[in-house]
């Protein structure tokens, strides 16, 4: 049996097995990933898996981060992209709201968030996820204050008023991430864009 310092000689990179999770769950759902799976997708045995990851809550975790990291950048460009502050809201509304029914990363979101219900969770791991929120919520609000200082915006209480966009954000995007009819993306995108309209730039 191979001892830790030969699993690590003989591991992939560690981004290439989380993307190789993000991808096996975007083409067979979670019920497809399997650490065994995974393990023949990237050449380790499921041990070696859980050498490095001790659970699959913990890779389903660091999965989900993978994914926020791109993410992530993504919306430090629209935050320092040219156009109105309306345009750069739209585009982080855009990229917020999932692609469509059974977006993996919005899966992965639901799943870990299920899990971290359970007794086991460790405070540690719930910290990372509020991190995952906490992220989006800062860069919400810098949008706002800003449409605000421009003139663009009414005036509110950007933090506030961030933390109501992204409730709304949040129950129409699990809508569309379960396919609950009626409740499409381009749907959800008419119903936030009208209530940015009444609630920000409206007369």
């Amino acid at each position: 049996m191979a001892g830790p310092a030969r699993a690590r000689k003989n591991a992939p990179p560690r981004e290439e097995v989380l993307a190789a999770a993000m991808a096996t769950i975007a083409e067979r759902g979670l019920d497809g990933l399997t650490m065994a799976g995974l393990g023949r997708e990237v050449g380790m045995s499921s041990g070696h898996l859980l050498y490095y990851f001790r659970s699959k809550d913990e890779l389903l975790l660091e999965t989900l981060e993978w994914s926020e990291g791109r993410l992530g950048g993504e919306r430090r460009a629209l935050l320092s992209a040219p156009g109105t502050v309306r345009e750069r809201l739209d585009a982080y509304v855009d990229l917020y709201v999932p692609d469509g029914a059974r977006d993996p990363h919005w899966i992965l979101w639901l799943e870990v968030w299920n899990r971290s219900q359970s007794a086991a969770t460790d405070a540690a791991a719930r910290a990372r996820q509020a991190a995952i929120e906490g992220a989006w919520h800062r860069d919400l609000v810098a949008i706002i204050a800003e449409g605000v200082s421009r003139g663009e915006f009414r005036p509110v209480d950007a933090d506030r008023f961030a933390a109501r966009l992204r409730a709304l954000l949040d129950g129409f995007s699990v809508h569309v991430a379960v396919g609950i009819p009626g409740t499409g993306r381009p749907q959800v995108l008419d119903h936030v864009r009208e209530f940015v309209d009444e609630s920000l730039t409206g007369p």
